[in-house]
């Protein structure tokens, strides 16, 4: 496993509030935005470069966002945000339009970890073309995050609500955003592989910090032994091996540990999900319906919904009214 740099500290997984006074002499309690205590760095390897990568974290003010930079260029930042999205053959690409070398890769993974944590103001400092793999899941971006801390601050966390549905398809394979009655984001995905070892698995799940760590942080990418030689040949996933990929051979999985879980690859396509849809820029309030989805799918359905004003809003998720003495 790549080097981390710092032992977990333990953080309380409730998200912090604070009153805003109402007309009424009441006081609505709303979810309130966050960002890291400290900042925290890490080396890892890159899955398709094979180079030692250096990735820092760092505090954000109120509305930042997450945001990407390149320490190795001399370059624009990135937003995490789905019209920076340039490439999801392989992974999702955030890029510069108009400066091809300014782009970061793989960032999935990290994205996922950012949203399920709760994190909605960093930045991301890395010194090269792509995100370090660690073990190919979400579980040391989570324990990175873990390690800096997460601390409350004095801004509303807003949502993005979804007011009707939207659908993108391709090639048989669909996703599709919805209006919900839950507070956050309901997640609902299916895969159909020929591959023996996979075969046809489903999952859903709400996503809060409790399901997003203990039911789809660990579930780590997986590839088809038949790929990896192709992939090789285009000079990628030099990075790649038994030790942050499931590499599945028809019915056997090559990984001499095995899986983690009996259905590690739907959970692991779920968690990409997780990451892709924060790239809306803030926490979707709605119903995400996927078949044989992917990236390129997940990226597709956050910029058909972004390009009708009416089928979606910001707004503040529940608010909880307490009455408060005068």
């Amino acid at each position: 496993m790549d080097s981390l740099l710092m032992e977990p500290i333990t953080l309380s997984t409730t998200p912090e509030t604070y009153a805003v006074p109402t007309h009424n002499r009441a006081r609505t309690v709303k979810a309130v935005q966050h960002t890291l205590h400290h900042s925290i760095s890490s080396v890892g390897t890159g899955l398709h470069t094979g180079a030692p990568i250096n990735l820092t974290l760092r505090p954000a003010p109120v509305g930042h966002g997450i945001v990407f930079q390149r320490t190795d260029l001399n370059a624009a930042p990135l937003p995490a945000r789905f019209d920076y999205v340039v490439d999801t053959r392989l992974s999702t690409v955030v890029g510069e339009v108009g400066n091809p070398a300014n782009r970061i890769a793989t960032i999935e993974h990290l994205m996922a970890a950012f949203h399920g944590c709760g994190i909605d103001n960093a930045l991301v400092l890395v010194d090269g073309p792509e995100i370090p793999v660690f073990d190919g899941s979400a579980a040391d971006f989570v324990f990175l995050l873990d390690c800096a801390g997460r601390v409350p601050q004095d801004a509303v966390r807003q949502s993005i609500e979804v007011l009707r549905p939207i659908r993108v398809e391709q090639n048989g394979a669909f996703v599709e955003l919805r209006p919900s009655t839950t507070q956050t984001l309901h997640l609902s995905l299916q895969i159909d592989f020929a591959a023996a070892a996979i075969g046809k698995q489903d999952y859903a799940l709400e996503l809060t910090p409790a399901t997003f760590r203990h039911q789809l942080a660990r579930s780590r990418t997986f590839t088809l032994r038949q790929e990896i030689e192709a992939l090789h040949k285009a000079g990628l996933a030099r990075g790649g091996s038994l030790e942050n990929a499931i590499v599945v051979d028809g019915d056997q999985i090559l990984n001499p540990s095995g899986l983690r879980c009996p259905d590690e690859f739907i959970r692991h396509k779920v968690m990409d999900a997780v990451g892709d849809l924060y790239l809306a820029g803030a926490p979707i309030k709605g119903a995400f319906t996927g078949h044989r989805s992917g990236h390129s799918l997940n990226n597709k359905v956050l910029r058909s919904l972004f390009a009708d004003p009416s089928a979606w809003r910001f707004t503040p998720p529940s608010a909880v009214s307490a009455r408060v003495a005068a």
